[in-house]
């Protein structure tokens, strides 16, 4: 095993050390090699530059199968959150290479996103900051949230602080989660009930193969008319042709998306150029508390891995 002080590391997240550079600085102390390349890269981008590596602190990066295979000194990949789904997770596992995650290091920054969102898509904020820019000064329409009912998909650690903030606003709250038996927070309901009845879909789940496209029109369809949706978990969790559809055909009346299937999107994407639609570039986990925490579990976890130990968060 190759010791601490000769190890060689990749970095890709943008924003480790940002807000404390004594975690740049301990990478750098404790090993032998930091590489710093700004990601998300993809899979034939990030291969090369893993290739002599024995640790990687990835972000959203393709960490397919071939980068395992080309990786032969590999040993960690630190994912810097909880998501997974751009991890080969068998490729590691026959390579023998450690993933370990962050949880919960992100969660009330994404779920307070989740609530700027709801607000956002309560009271027209952007529409009335483009019209007073313009010159006007109309009295635009919104509605309330106190007695409104949200409706959540996924309750696990970020959907459940949505629900208590939610609760605090006087929303009521209802949820579709399949792993969760009961909750204080939430009333559990099938998903079709769920559709029916919320003014607010909020989606929480993670990226699996029974989550991806669960948002389609079959979901979109049975919405209460004037419904809107909001994403801040996967862009994947989501038909991004059913939502056009939903939103021109549709109950549905406004969406607040931070995370899209393609990230960044295609210049002729049909969702930028809609009022309806509200796009924020991935800023969910990024806040200066939740990179920090982020980049301080991930960093122990990799160094643990390297050093021998048994790291807290492995999968």
């Amino acid at each position: 095993m190759t010791a601490l002080s000769d190890c060689v590391v990749v970095v890709t997240p943008r924003s480790f050390g940002a807000h404390d550079n004594g975690l740049r600085q301990e990478l750098e102390t404790e090993v032998g090699e930091v590489r710093y390349w700004p990601g998300p890269l993809s899979a034939e981008e990030l291969t090369p530059l893993v290739a002599d590596a024995d640790g990687l602190l990835a972000g959203l990066d393709e960490v397919a199968g071939a980068v395992f295979e080309q990786a032969p000194r590999l040993r960690v990949v630190a994912r810097y959150g909880v998501g997974v789904d751009r991890v080969d997770l068998e490729a590691a596992k026959r390579h023998d290479v450690t993933v370990t995650v962050t949880p919960g290091a992100n969660a009330n920054a994404v779920a307070e996103l989740t609530i700027a969102f709801l607000l956002a898509l309560a009271r027209p904020v952007t529409a009335g900051r483009d019209r007073v820019r313009a010159g006007q000064w109309p009295a635009l329409q919104g509605v309330e949230l106190e007695g409104r009912t949200l409706g959540l998909i996924g309750l696990g650690r970020i959907g459940s602080l949505v629900a208590g903030k939610a609760r605090g606003l006087g929303l009521r709250v209802l949820a579709h989660d399949p792993l969760v038996e009961e909750s204080e927070l939430a009333e559990l309901v099938p998903l079709g009930r769920l559709a029916a009845e919320s003014d607010f879909l909020s989606l929480h789940a993670p990226l699996t193969g029974e989550t991806r496209g669960i948002v389609g029109c079959s979901l979109l369809e049975r919405l209460k008319p004037g419904a809107a949706l909001i994403n801040t978990a996967r862009g994947e969790l989501v038909d991004e042709a059913a939502l056009v559809w939903a939103l021109e055909e549709g109950p549905l009346r406004a969406v607040a998306l931070d995370v899209l299937a393609e990230e960044p999107p295609p210049a002729d994407h049909p969702l930028l150029s809609r009022d309806d639609v509200l796009i924020t570039p991935h800023i969910g986990p990024h806040t200066m508390e939740a990179t920090t925490a982020m980049g301080r579990i991930a960093l122990d976890e990799l160094l643990a891995v390297l050093s021998g130990r048994t790291p807290r968060f492995a999968l």
